[in-house]
């Protein structure tokens, strides 16, 4: 395999796997009305169909509203109606550091840990004596999960797996449509799958490092977790200015990852991993609509017992600064978990922020670019591209069934995977429990608003180990 500094630059130049915008919501299956993101009380979802909306989805409680009506409608003007706003549509950008990092198959050592530096930071295999995750429900929020990978599928609730596309929950299989060669922008082609199955192969990297099985190539902080795929992006062609053409794109609204979100909840599940989200925005966005339908979402989520684990972003910036923020990490209630190296430093792309890290996780790279494309092993301890995160590959969608990507979204798993050990030691602790011990366990910071790494770099060891109470301060159950 062949890794070159050039393709290391073209990967890393995007911002992660964000969610840049691309345009108004709207749906065929709904003759092309725009989507609408609504807040309101009782009544609201009633009033709303008797003025010609379709209501197509009601979260939080029945206090957001994804609904679909006329271009240029105006639901504010309805009683009981307090925010609405027209829904985004948005496209997904290439996670940085993957772009030919995950296009051959690797040659697996003799031993898979010699490249798990991240499970060895943290000592999940040996926090794996205490807890493994037996019994607890991952969600993960993404592009899919491979429904046939060798190392997911003993973990994977198959049946469970949803897409969210355009107001709608689908289950099932069902034709996707998805590109019919990369190297071909402008081709898209329909095959069947589960309606969950990988369609990019970024979320089956994701739920690698949460739950991969102890299989022969990889494992994940919580081997024996249950994996469920909530697919919240399909592919569909998108007007890209520079070629002059459409091209083909992963794409969702924000009406589907609010739903994702609360379903994750409603159904039961222990964290909800979403590795993904917005560049940093403006102070003046943050009483917008969308920015109060996530704080609502994400808080109803918490107190029904589910933990968010969410990406900090890749885009170098300090969030505190002048009041910006992304989402959802921003959001409180949110764990907002920020990328490390080997040597426990702050990842040179990830985002940070005095009160905006929660934790700092391994997500691959060092303190600088430069040191990160190193490839002599004498000058570092994990030559490029070794100090990347190692995890499953979508073997149909990348060529290879493991490989290396980098990012805070190889960070947010790390969490999401220690969530299910703690839940499977302390099955009665609620969401903000959960957190908490897990903050209690981090390493490296002085008390829990380090700008870099919040209460610090997570422990999977040191936070099992005080819950069991053999760690200093724990207490037997």
């Amino acid at each position: 395999m062949k890794f070159t500094r050039r393709k290391l630059m073209q990967g890393i130049g995007g911002t992660g796997a964000t969610l840049a915008f691309a345009g108004i919501a709207s749906a065929d299956e709904h003759d092309q009305q725009v989507q609408y993101i609504v807040i309101g009380g009782n009544g609201v979802s009633r009033r709303l169909e008797r003025a010609g909306f379709d209501v197509v989805q009601e979260l939080a409680g029945g206090q957001v509203f994804v609904a679909y009506g006329p271009a240029g409608a105006d639901p504010a003007s309805i009683r009981g109606v307090t925010h609405a706003a027209e829904g985004a549509r948005f496209r997904l950008e290439e996670p940085g550091l993957e772009d030919g990092v995950t296009e051959a198959s690797v040659e697996l050592p003799a031993f898979y840990e010699e490249y798990l530096w991240d499970k060895q930071v943290t000592e999940s295999l040996e926090a794996n004596e205490y807890a493994t995750g037996e019994a607890q429900q991952i969600a993960i929020v993404d592009t899919g999960i491979d429904y046939a990978h060798p190392e997911l599928v003993p973990n994977l609730d198959e049946d469970a797996g949803r897409l969210f596309r355009e107001g709608e929950i689908r289950e099932g299989e069902c034709e996707v449509v998805v590109p019919d060669d990369y190297g071909a922008p402008t081709e898209l082609t329909t095959e069947e799958f589960h309606v969950a199955d990988e369609q990019q192969g970024h979320g089956t990297h994701v739920a690698g490092i949460a739950a991969a099985a102890d299989g022969d190539g990889v494992i994940g902080t919580a081997p024996d977790a249950t994996l469920t795929s909530l697919r919240v992006f399909w592919w569909d062609l998108v007007p890209d200015e520079e070629a002059g053409e459409l091209v083909p794109a992963a794409v969702t609204t924000s009406g589907d990852v609010l739903t994702a979100i609360d379903y994750a909840a409603s159904e039961g599940h222990d964290v909800a991993n979403l590795s993904l989200g917005t560049a940093p925005l403006p102070p003046q966005l943050n009483g917008e609509t969308f920015v109060r339908a996530y704080k609502l979402v994400v808080e109803h989520a918490v107190q029904q017992g589910t933990v968010i684990a969410a990406s900090a972003g890749n885009a170098e910036t300090n969030l505190q600064q002048g009041g910006l923020f992304s989402l959802p990490n921003s959001i409180r209630g949110a764990m907002s978990v920020s990328a490390t190296g080997p040597n426990d430093e702050l990842s040179f792309y990830s985002n940070y922020g005095t009160n905006e890290i929660d934790v700092g996780a391994p997500g691959g790279g060092y303190e600088t670019l430069e040191k990160t494309v190193v490839e002599d092993p004498e000058e570092v301890d994990w030559p490029f591209p070794t100090n990347l995160v190692f995890s499953a590959t979508s073997l149909r969608v990348e060529g290879a069934l493991y490989g290396w990507k980098a990012g805070t979204s190889m960070a947010a798993p790390q969490v999401a995977g220690l969530v299910a050990l703690v839940r499977e030691l302390e099955p009665e602790a609620n969401a903000r429990q959960v957190e908490s011990a897990i903050k209690a366990g981090a390493e490296g910071a002085t008390g829990r608003s380090d700008a870099a790494l919040g209460a610090g770099r997570i422990s999977a060891l040191k936070t099992v180990e005080d819950l069991d109470g053999d760690g200093p301060g724990g207490s037997s159950r």
